[in-house]
């Protein structure tokens, strides 16, 4: 691949010390479909941030930008447009350059997440919902499951007000979808999602009582660290299928792909090219 001033750029913007992924992950799909595009790592401190988020779309090979920690709430009030998941989710992880120049955030998360659901066979559209945690990744989760049509959702945190704070932005957008707040009962969902930390560690412990979950049940988990969390290996166990955390990651990376305008791979096309 030739790279010159026509090369199309992505920055990935966060933190110096950020182990910045995406490059490993988008550039060899880039190289591989003949794409002349890169993925740029830059760091940034919080200071910075404002001016530099503003400098980087007046090059004129730029498609996007990456956004992550922890430069994510603050990107929100950035922005010209910030689409309904984001503003949500209370965070933007992917920003662009319209035709007249405004600068349009989304979040992408939950939207990595439902597509990871969809592909297993397993339809949001008038099912019930539990999200553990209303945190940024459970919000993003709970606003694109919204978006997907659930018939009811169901919000646990351990602080109180962040579950609904969280209820009274869906509710903003989704007026009629019924939730209800700081019930972590599991039994009878349709889905059950762990948007939570809990699974980082081998000795943590499991985000709910799992004697309540039924084989009918399909569960999600956002952790990346490992595959199998206990949480998964427990859900398993019981008959349920699952959705393990890294899916979220190499599902929304076509979503974002679409939303810069490029044409997307699939899921494992990304994972056959990856440098891991």
């Amino acid at each position: 691949m030739r790279i010159d001033g026509h090369t199309e750029i992505i920055a990935h913007i966060g933190y110096p010390t950020h182990a910045f992924r995406a490059p490993l992950i988008y550039n060899p799909w880039f190289a591989k479909a003949g794409i002349n595009a890169l993925v740029v790592p830059m760091g940034c401190q919080a200071s910075d941030y404002a001016p530099l988020l503003r400098a980087v779309f007046s090059l004129s090979n730029i498609r996007g930008a990456l956004i992550t920690m922890p430069h994510k709430v603050s990107t929100v009030g950035l922005l010209d447009e910030v689409l309904p998941g984001a503003q949500i989710a209370g965070a933007v992880n992917a920003v662009r350059r319209l035709a007249d120049g405004r600068l349009q955030g989304d979040m992408f998360d939950g939207e990595g997440f439902v597509r990871g659901l969809r592909r297993k066979g397993f339809e949001p559209k008038g099912q019930s919902a539990l999200v553990l945690g209303a945190g940024g990744v459970g919000s993003a989760i709970a606003a694109s499951l919204a978006a997907a049509g659930v018939a009811a959702l169901k919000l646990f945190d351990l602080n109180p007000q962040a579950a609904h704070a969280l209820r009274s932005r869906l509710l903003q957008h989704y007026p009629d979808l019924k939730v209800s707040v700081n019930d972590a009962d599991p039994a009878g969902l349709g889905l059950l999602v762990n948007a939570t930390p809990l699974g980082m560690n081998a000795s943590d412990p499991l985000p709910i009582d799992v004697s309540r979950l039924g084989a009918d049940t399909f569960v999600g988990e956002v952790v990346m660290k490992v595959d199998m969390t206990p949480f998964l290996k427990a859900a398993v166990q019981k008959g349920c299928r699952v959705q393990i955390g890294s899916d979220m990651l190499f599902e929304q990376i076509p979503a974002y792909l679409e939303f810069f305008g490029f044409s997307a791979p699939t899921p494992d096309e990304l994972r056959q090219v990856a440098l891991r």
